[in-house]
């Protein structure tokens, strides 16, 4: 006997966890849930074919671990012919074949979405329920509430709520050590004597192949490589991944996140933030593991601090600021900066080894973590006066952890200082002397990192004197930068336009086509 579908629960792609909330109170015998893969998804940019496998794969993988719970699960495969291409068409499809009484969605992480959401209900004629997402530790009313009268939005005072409000790393109502923040440790550069952990690696089975044969034959102008493909794709894999981290390279985490190493790609870090975005991990039970590690002594406080404080307290800050701002977040542009993206952030064919091996890496791998964004690909952006709206293009295309409410912010407000300091307090801009003291591309580069001005100087050495010079009035004002703004006006007359000659120089050589096509 055929039981008619009380509700129709629609599950994104990035929604992949069996405590979601639309699922909360559904009943498998009534409900249905409905996925779908759509062009519209994957092509909205052009993103990397790993991270469109991985997706697929996951996706498909999600849709079995609910059957096999007891769910009734409508899956839309991208190549069924009758897939429309869209989520609202698919979920207006669905609506006509099944009759459900209403639909019942977890909010989606990105403002696009949530605005086409929004006319679902007049569309459907039906009542459309779009819950909070609770994968999240600060709900988003929550964090508007804590933003609320405030002067200053700052990371800091926001973590040490996040820590207040999970008990993480407290003893009583003392952060454990006595300190809240550790980050002073955690800037050592690394040797490459050291042990280097590798993450967790899985093989692909028949589904994971399948969706690696549709990604080849559907989206082969795509930017990145589709093989090797190696993500974990399925839950228990994926807390695998993260164990395996957690025993084998967490404990030197703290000390080295900062460090950068040519041909060393992953180092200390655990490269689960695309399973941690697409929801096949739980940001607090891994960071109960972290502390967990430190409370039993097998990581140092500093490794754990620092680990969590990305999940808690960064992750959630800059997913608030995200929903606080959008829309019109996405255009902000204080420094005017306009350059077009220079093609090598797609070819990697520059001389400028660590540019080079950061857009190497992102095209194997997807991946590229968080130094590697901010003080190579990002800096230099910043310093070269690249659109912030075209480089967070780039970051949403390149990165298989790329959602819009995590990579805008942190492009935008972190990366560029677009937003005129609302995210971060200082432009984050250095000199090739910051690369060459965290990592060892310096080390056989073309360029002389030490040199400031002519032809064979690091570009980032001339591009970031000029960057001070073009922003100085605003830079003086500034406490963690006006002192650069007075060392620049130190300088001659001549040592100056030798600066600007050099910075213009290198400016005009760079090739810009445009988007990845």
């Amino acid at each position: 006997m055929l039981v008619a579908t009380r509700h129709l629960i629609l599950v994104l792609g990035d929604q992949l966890s069996p405590k979601l909330s639309s699922l909360e109170g559904a009943d498998p015998r009534l409900d249905r849930v409905l996925m779908c893969e759509v062009a519209a998804e994957a092509t909205y940019v052009k993103h990397h074919k790993k991270k469109i496998v991985l997706l697929f794969a996951a996706m498909r993988h999600f849709a079995e671990e609910l059957r096999a719970a007891g769910w009734q699960v409508d899956y839309t495969h991208l190549d069924d012919t009758t897939n429309t291409g869209s989520l609202g068409a698919e979920v207006t499809r669905a609506v006509a074949r099944l009759k459900p009484q209403r639909v019942i969605i977890t909010e989606p992480g990105e403002w696009r979405l949530h605005a086409d959401m929004a006319s679902w209900s007049t569309k459907l004629d039906l009542p459309v329920e779009v819950r909070a997402d609770t994968r999240f530790i600060c709900a988003i009313d929550e964090f508007r509430t804590w933003a609320r009268d405030r002067k200053q939005l700052r990371m800091e005072y926001f973590y040490r709520d996040m820590r207040r409000k999970t008990g993480l790393l407290m003893d009583g109502d003392k952060p454990a050590g006595g300190k809240w923040n550790f980050d002073h440790d955690n800037r050592k550069p690394v040797a490459a004597h050291l042990f280097m952990p590798q993450p967790a690696r899985f093989v692909p089975d028949t589904i994971t192949q399948a969706a690696l044969t549709l990604v080849q034959d559907r989206f082969a102008d795509h930017f990145g490589d589709a093989e090797p493909f190696w993500f974990a794709v399925r839950r228990t894999d994926a807390e695998r991944a993260f164990d395996h981290f957690v025993e084998t390279a967490l404990p030197h985490f703290g000390d080295y996140q900062d460090a950068m190493l040519d041909g060393e790609r992953f180092l200390y870090h655990s490269v689960v933030s695309a399973y941690l975005n697409c929801g096949l991990l739980d940001p607090l039970a891994m960071c109960r593991k972290v502390e967990a590690a430190y409370r039993e002594r097998r990581v140092p406080l500093n490794a754990a601090e620092g680990y969590i404080r990305q999940v808690i307290g960064w992750r959630e800050f800059v997913r608030g600021i995200y929903w606080l701002k959008m829309p019109d977040y996405e255009h902000a542009n204080v420094l005017g900066a306009e350059r077009p993206l220079p093609d090598f952030y797609w070819t990697a064919e520059t001389d400028m080894t660590c540019v080079r091996a950061a857009v190497t890496q992102t095209r194997t791998d997807a991946y590229a973590h968080h130094i590697q964004r901010l003080m190579v690909t990002g800096n230099f952006a910043l310093l070269a006066g690249i659109s912030p709206h075209a480089l967070h293009r780039w970051y949403l295309t390149v990165y298989a952890d790329a959602y819009e409410w995590v990579e805008l912010p942190n492009t935008l407000g972190m990366s560029q200082f677009a937003d005129g300091g609302l995210l971060a307090s200082k432009p984050y801009a250095a000199s090739g002397a910051y690369i060459n003291r965290m990592s060892d591309y310096c080390d056989g580069c073309r360029y002389d990192v030490k040199a400031r001005t002519g032809p064979d100087a690091c570009p980032f050495n001339p591009l970031y004197w000029d960057f001070i010079s073009r922003h100085a009035p605003a830079l003086r004002a500034n406490p963690r930068m006006g002192n650069m703004v007075r060392v620049y006006e130190k300088f001659d007359a001549a040592e100056k336009q030798r600066i600007a000659a050099t910075a213009a120089a290198f400016l005009a050589s760079l090739t810009t086509t445009g988007e990845w096509s």
